[in-house]
């Protein structure tokens, strides 16, 4: 029976300053946890790892736990540990993210087996893990260097809830297109491009949220400038050639 995972994928400046974190802590201290597969995927965790007999009703359960919700937003403060086992960055929710979370526990509990005891529990501690698994014997020392980090306030909008089936994405639910997202549309650039618009249309608080998308589309318009400029200047020689050749 396949496994699911039910999370949020991190965006914007949240998604580079974890991802970033996650590769040094990775590399400065020789641990594999979080990039045991050879990607950093920075993300909440809303529900499971579980399995289920019935992927369609799962799916429609999904849906209608989330069509309730647009706007959902919480704050990435500071950072916290469960033991030595791991070390995370800290989630402060926003009544929607704890109604958003509770609302799909409800409907999925009683159509799946879930491996974890927190799915059942009405309070949870939101997180995003930055380091486990190989870190006990190193914690004092990674500890020590994640602490001293400036403190970390980074304002976020859950815009998708992402469903996995085996490590990979299988779909979608976008809270401001309103609609299921398969895994091909969900990993279009352009179907995120839409997604942000209509952030933007719903709130000023944005910028964290959008700052990786404009950098990324920023790169590609300086690259095309740069590209049409060198088309100029190959077709100014060429004009400059065919002048002397006329002359």
């Amino acid at each position: 029976m396949a496994g699911y995972l039910i999370e949020y994928r991190f965006h914007g400046y949240a998604k580079t300053y974890s991802r970033n974190l996650m590769y040094d802590v990775a590399k400065k201290f020789r641990t594999r946890g979080v990039i045991g597969r050879g990607r950093a995927v920075p993300h909440m965790t809303l529900y499971g790892p579980f399995s289920t007999k019935n992927e369609r009703r799962m799916t429609s359960e999904i849906v209608q736990a989330c069509r309730d919700y647009s706007l959902v937003p919480f704050r990435v403060e500071g950072f916290g540990h469960f033991g030595k086992e791991v070390i995370y960055m800290r989630i402060r929710p926003s009544k929607e993210l704890e109604d958003l979370r509770r609302d799909i526990s409800e409907r999925l509990l009683k159509l799946t087996n879930t491996r974890s005891e927190f799915d059942s529990k009405f309070n949870l501690s939101f997180h995003a893990t930055i380091a486990f698994r190989d870190i006990e014997r190193k914690f004092g020392k990674i500890w020590s260097y994640i602490d001293q980090k400036p403190g970390l306030n980074i304002k976020q909008h859950l815009l998708r809830v992402t469903v996995l089936r085996g490590h990979r994405i299988l779909y979608e639910y976008d809270l401001l297109q309103q609609r299921l997202l398969m895994r091909r549309e969900a990993l279009s650039k352009r179907s995120w491009g839409k997604t942000l618009e209509l952030l933007k249309q719903k709130t000023t608080n944005y910028e964290q949220d959008v700052e990786e998308y404009e950098i990324a589309s920023e790169n590609i318009a300086k690259r095309l400038r740069w590209q049409l400029n060198v088309i100029k200047l190959r077709i100014s020689k060429y004009l400059k050639r065919a002048h002397l050749w006329i002359s």
